[in-house]
């Protein structure tokens, strides 16, 4: 019979493994320095050149990375889903604009549906907090600032929602995400949408994950996008209404 006697498993293979699953979770994120090694190896209760063992092995696995006189960093094992110039190519055509709001529709309902039921207490006070920056800073009227935090309440609950796949795979297209919320703020403000409507719809996702209340988490976040979605149509809509009535206008110069 093919069996082997069980070996101990050595010391830099256990900080292997647990380094790994910090990564794969999304707690280590990319581009995040590590300890020093002695903290670490103290954390760890570890040697220093187990220590040393393990990180030699991530680093040839391509996980973590050394920068010169800085430290120990994870590897940039993301990069983004979309090149820029796919990005931009999404962005002038309507069809993958709809598209992606709905990708992000079905995706972060899945998302708020598992998050209200999954996340740790923890999870729920980093959304909590974000939202509170959200909204504090309504009277600032800072688009920047509101889409940089619109985008990391939405990651938030897609890291809360404890799914590792959801997770690396939303994370890889976070520039689209923030781009996209970008615009989509924008074109709303331009249709007149106050900043209140927008903080309203994002504290009825908030209060839904608090209350760990899994059918309105689904149910607001499906109403945000569709909000959304529509804002978009009608900008479209005002787009094209406008170019008709200017090229109507000009034609009947061109008569005069």
């Amino acid at each position: 019979m093919p069996f082997e006697k069980v070996q101990p498993e050595k010391i830099s293979t256990s900080v292997v493994r647990q380094i790994e699953l910090l990564i794969l979770r999304g707690i280590l994120r990319p581009g995040e320095r590590l300890p020093s090694e002695r903290e670490l190896s103290e954390r760890l209760g570890v040697s220093r050149p187990s220590l040393r063992e393990a990180v030699a092995e991530l680093q040839a696995q391509g996980l973590l990375t050394s920068r010169a006189g800085s430290g120990i960093y994870v590897a940039e094992v993301l990069g983004s889903a979309f090149s820029p110039a796919l990005q931009r190519l999404f962005a002038s055509h309507d069809e993958a604009v709809f598209d992606y709001i709905a990708f992000r529709r079905d995706i972060e309902a899945m998302a708020a549906e598992r998050a209200a039921r999954l996340a740790s207490d923890g999870d729920l006070m980093v959304i909590q907090t974000i939202f509170d920056k959200m909204a504090a800073g309504v009277q600032r009227r800072n688009s920047e600032e509101e889409a940089r935090l619109d985008a990391q309440f939405h990651s938030a609950i897609i890291e809360a929602s404890h799914n590792v796949v959801m997770l690396h795979m939303m994370r890889s297209m976070y520039d689209l995400l923030r781009a996209g919320v970008f615009y989509n703020r924008q074109v709303m403000f331009k249709q007149r949408t106050s900043r209140a409507a927008l903080l309203d719809q994002h504290r009825a996702i908030n209060d839904a994950l608090q209350a760990r209340d899994p059918e309105a988490a689904v149910a607001a976040v499906r109403a945000h996008m569709s909000y959304v979605e529509q804002a978009l149509t009608d900008h479209r809509r005002a787009e094209r209404n406008e170019i008709i009535a200017r090229q109507r206008l000009e034609h009947e110069q061109s008569l005069r």
